[in-house]
């Protein structure tokens, strides 16, 4: 298994066949990519299935058969023959993973949460040294990963079928619900360990087996979840993670849609990437479930609590440095509470974010994950200003991919931080004067995952929160994420739902048996 060994917050990765030290991870260090040395063009290739691994490093493994490696691997890079592997690895598992008990898959998705549990605090360094995000919320992604994993570790229990009355006297109607089969789970950098645990507990929870490729700027993630999912009994070939680089994703993506092995494809990203997707999944009709961009709005009204609704607006918005796809991006303010609500959200911006390394404790806010995020929030910044927006606090990146919390007024609607999500640290405030208008510039977009407001009118709670087209609301609420609930949006946010108990039947399919021939 690869060694993480941590020593005065640097992380270095051994190769468990010759000790070689394959990469080192210190001093405000973010990788996407680990390989062998010397440094090269290197990407990580790692699925279980009853015969092992398929490949060698090409560094240190030379000459060794694949048993004799039977978890990890390290090669130049993923090719299409061993993301092929790894779904084949998938679909033999399958057969006798359905088979097994929701009790015994039950018992073997628990004890996959209490290890995630008794490890999270190496699993918040390792996030943290992979995205740049603080251990704070490292750690709170841990948990809310973890939880996942409980939850549909009792959610197996619960797959139920129904028994219909039939209309004719000598007939019985049973609907089954059984798993689809082999799952690709395509997952985003931004949660690289809660966005695997939501789909694939899900996944394994109703028999599926699945084939992971996570984002290529966070793999390691992956690839612990699956060492714990090794330790904790999960069969070889039921969970198999496929990293790669950028440059082969395209490519690696393409097989996972459309091999006619896979039952069911799952993604988390952009739209632009999920259309692709749709159009390989397409060819022969496999089930998606597509969790999209976002472009919340987050409104608040004149009979809002304000203190409430800036603290709302501070969870939502600078949650990891504001790249989740349900963070606020159109800030709304009524004109009867703007000015006001602007003041405190300054003064809020300048008491309690402050940007550092994400292992440092006073550190709120972290770097983007690379240079082009940092760039596309510049961007946005410049375009507003050059139409008259005014900054009032922050507006500069800083070295690397840091960009100072900023803070815009002015803001108007023919703008591109109100017409693009930006997943980056930025308020653009638009002021307007009835819930009509706020509506109309709140629905006034393609996507549709999750939208905010402020408010103490109970008839105005009810009227927005119905006439919002978004999959998610948090009223009076910034952060509205929870296993226990749906997870999904509308338009072209996505389709299909994560989490709660809708979340399992993403994965199974409808049988009708209709027995005849009965004696009444």
């Amino acid at each position: 298994m690869l060694l993480f060994v941590k020593v005065d917050l640097v992380i270095t990765i051994i190769c468990p066949l010759n000790g070689v030290i394959l990469k080192e991870l210190g001093d405000g260090q973010a990788m996407s990519i680990v390989g062998c040395l010397p440094p090269v063009d290197c990407t990580i290739q790692f699925f279980r299935s009853e015969q092992g691994l398929h490949t060698a490093c090409p560094q240190c493994c030379e000459g060794n058969t694949a048993s004799a490696f039977p978890r990890t691997c390290y090669e130049r890079r993923v090719l299409s023959v061993e993301a092929r592997d790894a779904v084949s690895a998938a679909f033999t598992a399958f057969y006798s993973w359905k088979q097994q008990t929701a009790k015994e898959r039950s018992i073997l998705l628990r004890k996959w949460f209490d290890l995630l549990i008794q490890h999270k605090e190496d699993l918040a360094k390792l996030i943290t040294a992979e995205c740049g995000k603080t251990m704070k919320e490292s750690l709170g992604e841990i948990a809310y990963s973890a939880s996942f994993l409980e939850w549909f570790s009792e959610e197996a229990h619960r797959v139920y079928g129904d028994v219909v009355p039939s209309n004719a006297k000598d007939r019985k109607i049973i609907l089954l619900k059984q798993p689809v089969g082999v799952a690709s789970i395509i997952t985003p950098w931004n949660f690289p360990s809660a966005m695997i645990t939501r789909k694939v507990g899900a996944a394994l929870a109703a028999g599926c087996t699945v084939v992971v490729k996570p984002a290529e700027d966070t793999p390691l993630s992956a690839l612990a979840l699956a060492e714990l999912a090794a330790q904790a009994g999960i069969p070889a070939g039921v969970f198999n993670v496929v990293p790669c680089s950028r440059e082969h994703t395209p490519a690696i993506g393409e097989i996972l849609c459309t091999d006619p092995m896979v039952g069911k494809v799952s993604f988390t990203g952009s739209t632009a990437t999920g259309k692709i997707l749709l159009k390989h999944a397409a060819g022969t009709v496999k089930r998606v479930s597509m969790e999209l961009g976002g472009h919340a709005p987050f409104i608040v009204f004149d009979s809002a609590d304000i203190n409430r609704a800036v603290a709302g607006a501070m969870a939502s918005k600078f949650r990891n440095s504001g790249q989740t796809c349900v963070c606020s991006n159109r800030f709304l303010v009524q004109s009867g509470i703007h000015d006001q609500f602007v003041e405190k959200l300054g003064k809020a911006m300048d008491e309690e974010l402050h940007l550092g390394h994400g292992s440092e404790p006073t550190t709120t806010q972290g770097p983007l994950i690379n240079v082009r995020a940092a760039e596309k929030v510049e961007h946005q910044i410049a375009d507003a200003v050059s139409q008259g927006a005014a900054v009032l606090r922050g507006g500069k990146r800083l070295e690397g991919s840091f960009m100072q919390p900023t803070l815009l007024t002015n803001v108007s609607t023919d703008m591109l931080c109100t017409k693009e999500e930006t997943f980056g640290p930025l308020v653009p405030v638009i002021k307007f004067n009835t819930e009509e208008e706020a509506l109309m510039i709140a629905n006034a977009s393609q996507v549709g995952l999750a939208g905010y407001f402020f408010s103490q009118d109970i008839s105005q709670i009810w009227r927005v929160a119905e006439q919002l087209e978004v999959g998610m609301v948090g009223v009076n609420e910034g952060l509205i994420s929870t296993p226990v609930a749906t997870f999904g949006g509308v338009k072209q946010s996505g389709l299909g739902r994560e989490g709660s108990k809708y979340g399992i039947d993403e994965y199974l399919d409808i049988k009708y048996l209709c027995f005849g021939g009965l004696t009444p």
